[in-house]
């Protein structure tokens, strides 16, 4: 009896053996079939292949060999491209393909999403590969729940990415990243984005919709600031911001240029409460007006249109972090240590009113070292 159990465990997980000598790519191919074909079984359900070099696609059979494989791990062997016989495990929820050489044309098989695998693939590893862009391909994998392609060459996130409305975790660190955009934050699952060592200047306010979200790794990134939206992920237990300029530069160095005649003719309206109607103006003026943005300055009661000053504010977050966040005020004034000073009311006020000359460096690093 445990004998026979032995053999049953044996034959559901499978490691096949590395070569004893160093033949050619083509030849280390067929060499694998054969090995593989040899010790084919319809209960093995990890299949794991030792680092080797490999010139082709995966061997043509491995699915009759194996009908029940689940987990199918091919790091580090060398793949150029997986072929169309990955199509044809119906039962595969798991596919490992780390450090390869897949990144060009045909390195995923045509028809991954309409395919039984489209359905069944929940973890997907890419990383260490030569991917320049994510495989339009993988977009149909609906029911993907972790994807990883770090370290790879991507340069950008296509919006694609919200078909993958099953993700749970994604990976992209270690790539050339310079923009996220918005559409990521149709992901209603995710929990877990990684996004470090990459290029990337800023983050779309969007990415607060993410409420599910408890992990965001940002770390090595060109930040300067983030937008105040991100105080809405309160379910977000980690945060790494390490790495980014945020805290070095500051409001200073950035220009302001004064409003044109007709801003200054919508702020008289709106602030002072002119009355008007939609007949008495032109449809653009109407349309302009109602465009109006109040001055976050709780002293000021202004209103802004085009013309505005950016400032950072360091504002306290789930009393874990102290974030460089963005604000937008209708005028340099409103941005003075003075005006500042006079908003500590409370102590969320005061969080919110520090100028950035006062903000001192052990707050700083806090967010460094988030």
């Amino acid at each position: 009896m445990a004998a026979a159990a032995a053999a049953g465990g044996a034959a559901q997980e499978l490691e096949a053996e590395p070569p004893r000598r160093g033949p050619e790519e083509g030849e280390e191919t067929a060499e694998l079939a054969a090995e593989l074909a040899a010790r084919r079984s319809a209960e093995t359900r990890r299949l794991v292949l030792s680092p080797r070099r490999l010139s082709g696609p995966l061997p043509a059979g491995l699915s009759q060999w194996f009908p029940a494989l689940e987990v199918l791990d091919v790091s580090g062997t060398g793949l150029a491209e997986l072929g169309a016989e990955l199509l044809a495990l119906p039962h595969l929820h798991t596919l490992l393909a780390k450090n390869n050489r897949l990144g060009g044309p045909g390195s995923l098989p045509k028809g991954l999403g309409q395919a039984a695998l489209g359905r069944s693939l929940r973890v997907l590893n890419l990383s260490g590969n030569r991917f320049l862009e994510m495989p339009p391909s993988l977009f149909g994998l609906h029911g993907l729940r972790s994807l990883s392609l770090g370290g790879n060459r991507l340069h950008s996130i296509p919006p694609d990415i919200q078909e993958l409305c099953s993700l749970e975790f994604l990976y992209l660190g270690g790539n050339f990243i310079t923009s996220i955009p918005p559409e990521l934050a149709n992901l209603p699952s995710l929990s877990y984005l990684v996004l470090c060592d990459n290029k990337i200047q800023s983050i779309p306010p969007q990415l607060a919709q993410l409420h599910s979200l408890r992990s965001l790794s940002l770390h090595n990134n060109l930040l300067t600031y983030l937008p105040r939206e991100i105080l809405n992920l309160v379910h977000l237990e980690e945060l790494s911001l390490r790495g980014n300029p945020l805290v070095v530069r500051f409001v200073r160095d950035l220009t302001y240029n004064p409003p044109s005649l007709l801003e200054l003719a919508g702020r008289t309206i709106k602030t002072r409460n002119v009355a008007y109607a939609p007949s008495d103006l032109p449809e653009n003026l109407v349309r302009y007006l109602s465009l109006a943005s109040n001055c976050p300055n709780p002293k000021c009661g202004g209103v802004y249109f085009d013309s505005c000053v950016r400032q950072i504010k360091f504002v306290d977050f789930c009393g874990k972090y102290r974030l460089p966040l963005m604000h937008y005020l209708c005028s340099p004034e409103c941005s003075s240590p003075c005006s500042s000073a006079s908003q500590s009311s409370t102590s969320q006020s005061e969080s919110d009113s520090e100028d950035e000359a006062s903000v001192a460096a052990r707050r700083m690093q806090k967010v460094l070292l988030g």
